[in-house]
């Protein structure tokens, strides 16, 4: 089984994060030194994965050109001899391959991934979400890609979430076979708490089979009148088998402010130049009587 597609959706209007998101797409808001969707689109890179695919809207141009040449800046940098911000520059339009499709309404998560057919045809293919940002030792997408290769099945990533949160998230009930790996019976997209079968949530990473596309195309509207990827999901676990995966890493919902928040800070911690600086401008707000 061999894997180079990756479909990452970012057409939706980013409308947890206004007013920050009015004019700039919410993939685009800065963590630390790169915008959140080179930091995805890296992950992707470094799990091999070399053709990306953007579903997104006519409002979101800026996301693709992002990952193109800016010649005009590269001249800048090259007349002020700052030849290692050149290469950094080049390098981000070097990373991968991008091809653009069009969503033209934003009819929910497994429409988007339905907007990418034609693309993906009879290829198995990720899915990133571009707002969900994994970290560690190795690329959260990476560790799906591996098993399902191995076990020849669609796998979806997932996190334990407190109970309280089980609710903004569809869960899995499964079954443990092997260390952080789980044969998935159903899915249930945010469930009220006494409904909920586990508290193993989906997050933004999966590697899905060409079937999906037949599932979601007869699907109809789920929950909030949208096109449910987890209802895609439920079809392939009856259908075909699906596993998920256990995901090892630091893992931040761009979407949400305090995990964004928290990014930035995660980032510049490792920056060593920063890192004194920050941590005493840290101590001293969180000492302040205001607070």
């Amino acid at each position: 089984m061999e894997i180079r597609k990756v479909v990452i959706p970012v057409a939706g209007w980013g409308t947890r994060s206004l007013p920050a998101t009015k004019n700039i797409p919410k993939e685009m808001l800065p963590v630390y030194k790169k915008p959140v969707i080179q930091y995805v689109v890296e992950e992707a890179m470094h799990t091999g994965l070399t053709d990306v695919v953007l579903v997104t809207n006519r409002e979101k141009r800026i996301i693709e050109d992002h990952f193109d040449y800016n010649l005009v800046l590269e001249n800048v940098l090259e007349r002020a001899k700052k030849k290692d911000l050149l290469a950094e520059v080049r390098a981000v339009a070097e990373m991968v391959n991008v091809i653009t499709v069009r969503q033209k309404q934003q009819l929910g998560l497994g429409h988007a991934v339905l907007m990418a057919k034609e693309v993906c045809k009879n290829d198995t293919f990720a899915v990133m979400v571009g707002d969900d940002l994994m970290f560690g030792m190795e690329p959260g997408i990476k560790q799906l890609v591996d098993v399902a290769k191995a076990e020849k099945l669609p796998v979806v990533g997932v996190v334990e979430v407190p109970t309280d949160k089980v609710s903004r998230y569809g869960i899995i009930d499964g079954e443990e076979f092997a260390p952080g790996i789980f044969k998935v019976r159903g899915v249930v997209e945010k469930p009220k708490i006494a409904d909920a079968p586990s508290r193993m949530a989906i997050v933004g990473r999966y590697v899905l089979t060409p079937e999906i596309f037949d599932h979601l195309e007869n699907m109809p509207p789920g929950v909030g009148g949208e096109i449910q990827l987890t209802d895609g999901l439920q079809k392939l676990a009856e259908d075909k088998g699906l596993l998920a995966v256990k995901l090892r890493g630091q893992r931040f919902d761009a979407g949400d402010w305090a995990e964004y928040l928290t990014a930035n800070i995660y980032f510049a911690l490792q920056d060593e130049e920063l890192r004194y600086d920050l941590v005493v401008r840290l101590q001293t707000l969180l000492s302040c009587k205001l607070l």
